[in-house]
């Protein structure tokens, strides 16, 4: 049994980068980390307000002193484990993406969370530590593993905290829907009043809870927020926000950075629309003929939506 450990979330994005060898590159955690002498996939934590596609090439070339150019995103996935010595426990949702190397040259740091940086072929790779996610993401067996709570902790989905200025900030990962039935329609749902974006309409889903991946947590919301059951196709993207004074029901500003990753869904028998979670954030939702949604002004929709719909060419 682990020990009653302090819950934190975050988001976090990675590169993987292979060069003309076929070989991939892989950071050292050092003895300042959490897991020293594990290797992993050079990364680390989105700041507040940061596109992830940003975050790859800052962390990157500070683990490993190289130049990359993201190329494309390969997954996105969720994980826990515990850090006793820290008395807390992390579920980090992680966002792999492709990089190509632009240049510089490999540097060893010295008195970071990592120490070496360097190139493996994927058979050198498989006899390594390697951190679960990074394993999972090359398609390798993780030789080393996490410390895993027992259970997932109660721990809301969104949470702000009052910053130095005053100011309240919340970071928050979702997953969303580009939701089709055989009859050419798209599920939308409807922003309630009071709620930042009100009126506009939306994808079906939501914050991921604690300890679940996203596609997991896209089918329950699916299901929760308007009853139909949905099967996961693709994963489309990731679209980063943020609205700086974003106003709701709390009734007060929240410097709000949203990070959400959007899947395509098929529901292969749908039903009628039902919400379950009245008086929540969703006012309306239905499915809408696909004419009709190529024909929605861009103040009708959210931004999250107006991407995920750019990214599978439905507008």
């Amino acid at each position: 049994m682990t020990p009653a450990l302090e819950p934190l979330r975050r988001i976090a994005a990675y590169a993987v980068a292979t060069d003309g060898e076929g070989r991939v590159l892989l950071v050292r955690a050092s003895a300042k980390s959490g897991t020293p002498g594990v290797w992993s996939l050079p990364g680390g934590a989105v700041d507040h307000g940061e596109d992830p596609n940003h975050t790859v090439v800052r962390e990157t070339a500070a683990e490993t002193g190289l130049s990359v150019a993201v190329s494309g995103l390969r997954d996105v996935l969720a994980d826990m484990r515990s850090l006793p010595h820290r008395g807390v426990t992390i579920h980090t949702d992680r966002l792999i993406y492709s990089v190509s190397v632009r240049g510089g040259n490999l540097i060893d740091r010295v008195g970071h969370s990592t120490d070496l940086a360097r190139w493996y072929t994927l058979e050198e790779a498989e006899q390594l530590k390697l951190r679960p996610f990074a394993a999972a993401a090359l398609g390798l067996s993780a030789a080393s593993a996490d410390l895993r709570p027992d259970s997932a902790p109660d721990f809301p989905s969104f949470y702000a905290y009052e910053g130095p200025d005053g100011l309240h900030r919340a970071q928050r990962f979702a997953a969303y829907a580009i939701a089709t039935d055989p009859y050419e329609n798209l599920l939308l749902t409807r922003i309630s009043p009071g709620y930042p974006g009100e009126g506009c309409w939306h994808l079906p889903g939501g914050g991921t809870d604690y300890g679940e991946q996203p596609g997991t947590a896209l089918i329950r919301e699916l299901v929760e927020e308007t009853g139909q059951a949905g099967r996961l196709i693709e994963l489309l993207g990731v679209a980063s926000h943020r609205d700086a004074a974003s106003l709701g029901p709390e009734g007060y500003p929240i410097d709000w950075h949203g990070v959400r990753a959007f899947y395509r869904v098929v529901v292969d028998q749908p039903t009628e629309v039902t919400i379950h979670d009245v008086g929540g954030s969703t006012s309306e939702a239905r499915w809408m003929p696909l004419r009709d949604v190529a024909a929605l002004g861009a103040d009708q929709l959210t931004e999250v939506t107006a991407d995920a719909l750019r990214a599978a060419k439905l507008i």
